[in-house]
């Protein structure tokens, strides 16, 4: 069985993984949904050193911790962030890679300049503290402000990721507007290097199509 973490995108926790992380159980996988540093149940250790470092750590220290291997990376949004850098750093633990409706950064790229305006726009609505953005209104209520600085630092890859066994993007067909996926979307689908996927939801994929996501992670642990 295959060893999968799995990486939220802004504002959320691991609980947003909860009905993927139980399909995949189901079938016998180890699944490691987890929360970043000074987000929802860990918004206590929200400071303004909390950053995107930070943040890749926290993967990292998952692998470590649990002596994890041939591991399925998995981000949803700002998540591609976190997965790249963490499978960059730690190449011996990591298998594959899966983006869902995420960023696919490369060397000195940041959250911040891989997306529109509509976007930066709402990071850069920070709340009192003035290191995090406010979660958007209609989020889930246990969604917390997102520390400003993980979107903003450029990320710094010492490789090419060319350890990577499969690299696989879900993309969300079903925005009720312009989504800032689709031109990665479209350059992804054209690349041999990428197995891509397209699904009639909206962002928040793992709510809104978890039996599809499910089997796309299930057919990624079986082409081993």
């Amino acid at each position: 069985m295959t060893n999968f973490v799995l990486v939220p995108g802004m504002c959320h926790g691991g609980w947003c993984f909860e009905h993927l992380t139980r399909r995949l159980r189901d079938v016998g996988h180890t699944v490691h949904p987890l929360t970043l540093t000074g987000v929802s149940e860990r918004r206590h250790l929200l400071q303004g050193t909390v950053n995107l470092d930070t943040h890749i750590q926290d993967v990292i220290a998952v692998l470590e911790g649990e002596n994890l291997r041939e591991t399925v990376l998995v981000g949803h949004s700002y998540g591609g962030m976190v997965i790249t850098g963490a499978a960059d750093r730690a190449p011996h633990r990591v298998d594959s890679l899966v983006y869902l409706d995420a960023v696919v950064p490369g060397d000195g790229d940041s959250c911040w300049s891989l997306v529109s305006d509509q976007e930066r726009s709402w990071y850069a609505d920070v709340d009192e503290t003035g290191c995090a953005s406010r979660p958007l209104p209609f989020f889930d209520a246990r969604a917390t402000a997102h520390p400003i600085a993980s979107v903003l630092q450029p990320l710094r890859l010492a490789g090419a990721l060319a350890h990577i066994r499969r690299r696989d993007y879900v993309y969300a067909a079903g925005w009720a507007d312009q989504s800032p996926f689709t031109p990665t979307y479209r350059r992804l689908s054209e690349d041999p290097r990428w197995t891509t996927h397209a699904l009639a939801a909206g962002h928040n994929l793992m709510r809104d199509a978890p039996d599809e996501l499910a089997r796309i992670l299930i057919d990624v642990a079986a082409s081993r």
